[in-house]
């Protein structure tokens, strides 16, 4: 039965308007224009273009992957007219200054309208996601015309962008990569569009890399500048930034006809997420040779030696929304398991004297074990999307905000993107695999929606930092970053949680357990640290990383809890704040528990992993 309270979009309201009061924003000149209505207008357009465009051919970018005849990517028709309906919502600029032709959204109602577009079919909309940080980290790290030639133009629609940064024989290690940028000519540093430079090198992985979705791709490329004696630094102090496009422009922005020296390689064959090209590139090795020679033409962002701190500001970015994403897969496999287990009859109700065959079956929806799989999947979900929006609020705060409440924010920030990033991978691509086991053999099956959420949600734990990547910046350097203090900011904030909750009966216990999670938490870290020996102590970063997570995510079950609370006093008859409560409560006695036994080897700084002699397996 439909229920109107019950759905994602009266989700994403309630976080929105109800626990982040980002109504409140409207106070701030930036904000001044919007309302709730303007808000709501967005996000139900958002919510009609994911339904009519998106969501009807999920299972064709699945299934009809992107392929190369030799010249060209080929995606489906059903492709093409998504990205043009993205593009026609205006919402790649959503969140820029009315001047660059955006709406001046808060960055938290920009999030929750684009969650749309995954949740309904996420391999034909991540290339939103990667044009809008390309452009965002031009607008912050490039020139002014660099600004005005791609990042205008990107969040215009007319171009799309990539961030290239691994390499076939580097992957994650970004201080190995050897793809070299050496200046073009004489006159290389008087380029309008910025120092000139030829490329060349190999990168892999590299989303949205060929495809004609758009009128150009800039590609955002990490290299190296060879020092004086021709040889590249070693680390990554060596590595700088630069803007290469696959079709050259002038600096109005037009094509000049030119085509740079980018070839595509290959595709690479997914598990799922296939609807979004996937490649091999070959930068400057001649088969588009440019202006006389091999080497791809690109346009230096910010100073030489910089370009990671430049990349990491769409990396971070990026984080988030992979994290936001995973999230959207986990609920849409939860709308999935919960429609079929409220219409999958199987079964009878067990009384004193067992089953009673003459009784009609009860749907499974019904049975504890399910309901069990069921309270997990809405648990983890809307835990992770009230995780993901509350990042974006910190955001709106950094940029907006009074300066102390702004550099705030942005500590904070820093101290959650781990979580942001790697609990929603783990744990809503669980809720993919529980959204299975509800449907039992059909949900194995390619004819029901669930195996594809788990396929399209097992790249999220890989990409944009590996799960051990984040592990290892959580514990090896946000919780120690400036003494620790990003660590006191945090607890600042759950121990605010915890007195207001300890004040409210019902939730005492909770918070109690919370409390006691925190305290466990503090003393494992200080015990990790303990040596001072950093092989021991990220030797399990990961399991701190799973029960750091955990704890979040109690805690911000909590402060939702509160949130559900005061409006339950309201109306009582509200079955979608009773589902909350039911959740949080799920969370704290089921999930909460797990974060002892996985803090115990950071505690003692467990060796077994790292003790294990290669021969040994």
């Amino acid at each position: 039965m439909y229920r109107p309270e019950m759905t994602y979009r009266h989700t994403t309201g309630f976080l929105l308007y109800d626990w982040l009061d980002v109504e409140s924003l409207r106070s701030r000149p930036r904000f001044a224009d919007h309302s709730r209505e303007t808000f709501d207008s967005v996000l139900d357009t958002c919510e009609r273009i994911a339904r009519d465009k998106f969501a009807p051919f999920n299972r064709v970018a699945d299934t009809e992957e992107p392929w190369f005849d030799g010249e060209r990517v080929h995606l489906p028709e059903s492709s093409h007219a998504a990205a043009r309906a993205y593009v026609e919502s205006g919402m790649l600029a959503a969140a820029q200054d009315y001047e660059l032709g955006g709406m001046q959204l808060p960055c938290v109602v920009e999030m929750a309208a684009n969650s749309f577009f995954s949740k309904a079919a996420i391999g034909i909309g991540g290339g939103g996601m990667l044009t809008s940080g390309n452009a965002n980290l031009l607008m912050a790290h490039g020139t002014p015309l660099q600004r005005e030639v791609f990042a205008r133009n990107e969040f215009a629609g007319r171009f799309f962008g990539t961030m290239c940064l691994s390499e076939p024989q580097a992957g994650s290690s970004l201080s190995d990569i050897v793809t070299r940028a050496t200046p073009d000519g004489d006159d290389f540093e008087s380029d309008p569009l910025g120092p000139r430079y030829r490329l060349r090198g190999n990168k892999m992985w590299i989303s949205n890399g060929e495809h004609e979705l758009a009128e150009n791709i800039v590609h955002l490329v990490l290299a190296k500048i060879p020092g004086a004696d021709g040889k590249l630094v070693p680390g990554t102090k060596g590595i700088s930034l630069f803007i290469v496009p696959k079709k050259l422009v002038n600096t109005d922005g037009a094509l000049s006809g030119e085509r740079n020296d980018v070839a595509l390689a290959g595709l690479n064959h997914k598990l799922g997420y296939r609807g979004i090209p996937n490649t091999l590139l070959n930068f400057g090795e001649g088969k588009y040779p440019v202006r006389g020679g091999s080497g791809a033409i690109g346009y230096l962002v910010g100073q030489p030696g910089e370009g990671l701190r430049c990349m990491f500001h769409m990396m971070n970015e990026a984080r988030i929304a992979v994290g936001l994403g995973a999230t959207t897969l986990g609920i849409a496999g939860y709308e999935a398991s919960l429609d079929y287990a409220r219409s999958r009859p199987q079964g009878r109700p067990i009384g004193p004297g067992g089953k009673d065959a003459t009784q009609p079956q009860t749907p499974i929806i019904q049975h504890a074990d399910v309901k069990r799989m069921l309270l997990a999947q809405k648990s983890y979900c809307e835990g992770a999307l009230a995780l993901a929006l509350y990042c974006a609020r910190l955001v709106d705060e950094q940029h907006t905000g009074e300066p102390a409440a702004s550099a705030e924010a942005a500590l904070l920030l820093e101290m959650l993107t781990p979580i942001a990033k790697s609990w929603p991978s783990e744990w809503c691509l669980e809720a993919n695999s529980l959204a299975i086991q509800v449907l039992g053999g059909y949900g194995y099956t390619r004819d029901f929606a669930v195996e594809q959420y788990w396929r399209d949600n097992r790249l999220n734990m890989i990409h944009e930092g590996t799960h051990g990547i984040q592990a290892l910046d959580l514990l090896g350097r946000k919780v120690v970053m400036q003494g620790g203090k990003g660590l006191a900011l945090l607890a600042s904030k759950v121990g605010a949680t915890i007195e207001r909750a300890r004040a409210v009966l019902p939730l005492a216990e909770h918070a109690d357990s919370l409390a006691a999670a925190w305290q466990a938490l503090t003393d494992a870290t200080k015990a990790a640290w303990a040596t001072g020996d950093p092989e021991e102590a990220l030797a399990n970063a990961t399991p701190y990383l799973q029960a750091f997570g955990h704890t979040v995510i109690a805690w911000i079950w909590l402060d939702v809890g509160l949130c559900a609370r005061a409006k339950f006093a309201e109306s009582q008859s509200n079955d979608a704040l009773r589902g909350k409560l039911a959740a949080m409560r799920y969370f704290f006695h089921y999930e909460l528990p797990r974060v002892a036994a996985w803090l115990e080897v950071v505690q003692s700084r467990d060796d077994t992993c790292r003790t294990m002699n290669e021969a040994m397996f």
